[in-house]
């Protein structure tokens, strides 16, 4: 899920891609931050896929990718982790392409690529050099076609998925906390609060009938975003995406599930034992503002505050003053970033800390920080400040990868809002959030009746087979 599939790239093609993001930097430091303008053209298919072109010839590479509007929440019940072991199965044919002969396609054509499953979609992506992008989009129309997959397939990628679970949680120190636990544990829906790496029991029993299912259902154009970054001209794109996606045939996609999830009126807390952590440490969640809306904006202010970078008001408490511990990590959404997803959401801060601390003295610490900012309007410096981080952060993101990261806000931009051009209007949402704005939702959303509280300690192999208590 979250390994790169790296390919045989020439010495050239690894320069520009480490050059793009710094190229971009150029570009943004000069000019002002306001005028800074990605060039988004937005389009649809009669099939109704939704097609998102973006012109960069700083660099010769492409970057292509294939959204598709289903991710963890929505897997079906008693199949956990399903949408995770669909993303592998993807690899394993198509019509044409036979069982990874994609991934070495793209690797001797001198690409990288990978596919992620999260908590609103399923993406495929692939930054080649930019002759490169007709074999792909090639590639990506034959899955998107029809998936070529037989019962050998799903049992080898049941144990493949089966081995990450064991390696990324059961195996590990802190194995699933908290980016598995606190949805778990915060969420009420079971849609957003269920196990989405996966129990091994339901990953076992999967039927191949069911990967058929899932795909005629969800793999379908009219639930899918494919958005090339890059080096291109757009009228010659046009052409090849009308050439292979153009007579995918559209079908009937389900209604989405209601996602929704109550206001909290109560603080949750959660022990964990852990067998091998060699430190204890918490974890505290809070449910997010509805994603557009102008608290949604003055939180991601507040996460910069809080939790992001040397500066973060967390980490000059808890690590410079008080010692507690060496880091304070976390954000909006831990699978991703504030931008790229759809449902419920919760704003994390994690750390490990030292034995002879309390829990409580570390739950202290954090509120010494937060209750200021619900108490009275935060000073414009560290308002102006947090924008300041918020927006470098933002043009970082675009320049990531080759162009990856431009191209995942406006996939999921196509995807969630209908409208990728978003991404040029989001510096200017974050300079109307006023100090009044920040107070108000701290009040609303830091409250610790909004907030869930997952504990981890150390512990024996046979404490740690005892379930998580909660209160």
């Amino acid at each position: 899920m979250f390994e790169l599939r790296f390919g045989g790239v020439r010495r050239i093609f690894g320069f520009l891609l480490f050059l793009a993001p710094l190229l971009l930097a150029a570009r943004v430091a000069a000019a002002p931050a306001e005028e800074f303008h990605v060039p988004v053209e937005y389009y649809k298919l009669p099939n109704g896929l939704r097609v998102v072109l973006s012109q960069d010839h700083t660099a010769p590479t492409v970057c292509v990718g294939v959204y598709y509007r289903i991710g963890f929440r929505i897997e079906p019940k008693d199949r956990t982790g399903f949408a995770h072991l669909f993303e592998h199965m993807m690899f394993q044919g198509s019509q044409s392409l036979g069982k990874m002969e994609f991934i070495k396609l793209v690797q001797q054509n001198g690409g990288i690529l990978n596919g992620s499953t999260r908590f609103d979609f399923t993406n495929y992506f692939e930054v080649m050099p930019a002759n490169k992008l007709e074999t792909v989009l090639w590639a990506e129309a034959d899955r998107m076609t029809g998936l070529a997959v037989n019962e050998d397939n799903l049992k080898n990628q049941q144990g493949v998925v089966g081995n990450e679970v064991k390696v990324n949680v059961l195996n590990r120190p802190y194995g699933g906390f908290p980016w598995i636990d606190m949805p778990m544990a915060a969420n009420s829906n079971w849609y957003n609060a269920h196990n989405f790496y996966g129990d091994l029991t339901d990953i076992e029993s999967a039927k191949l009938d069911e990967v058929k299912k899932f795909f005629d259902t969800y793999y379908v154009p009219n639930n899918a975003v494919l958005a090339i970054v890059g080096d291109f001209e757009a009228a010659d794109a046009k052409k090849l995406v009308e050439k292979y996606f153009g007579g995918i045939k559209a079908a009937q996609v389900p209604a989405e599930p209601d996602l929704t999830e109550p206001r909290q009126e109560k603080e949750k807390r959660v022990d964990k034992k852990d067998p091998l952590a060699p430190k204890p440490a918490i974890a505290v969640g809070y449910h997010m503002p509805d994603r557009n809306t102008p608290e949604y904006y003055a939180m991601g202010l507040l996460e910069q505050m809080l939790i992001e970078g040397d500066d973060a008001m967390l980490r000059e408490e808890l690590v410079r003053k008080r010692g507690i511990t060496d880091g304070v990590s976390g954000g909006i959404n831990l699978l991703g970033n504030m931008f790229n997803y759809k449902g419920p959401m919760i704003l994390t801060a994690e750390l490990e800390y030292d034995p002879t601390t309390k829990p409580e003295a570390v739950l202290e610490a954090m509120d010494s920080v937060i209750e200021p900012l619900r108490s009275k309007p935060v000073d414009q410096k560290t308002l102006d400040r947090a924008r300041v981080k918020l927006r470098s952060a933002l043009y970082d993101t675009m320049g990531q990868f080759g162009g990856f990261g431009l191209m995942d806000l406006l996939a999921s931009f196509a995807l969630f809002d209908d409208n990728p051009a978003r991404v040029n209007s989001l510096v200017g949402e974050f300079q109307k959030v006023t100090p009044q704005q920040v107070q108000k939702t701290a009040q609303e959303y830091l409250r610790a009746t909004n907030r869930t509280i997952i504990s981890l300690e150390p512990a024996p192999k046979e404490a740690a087979a005892a379930p998580a208590k909660n209160q």
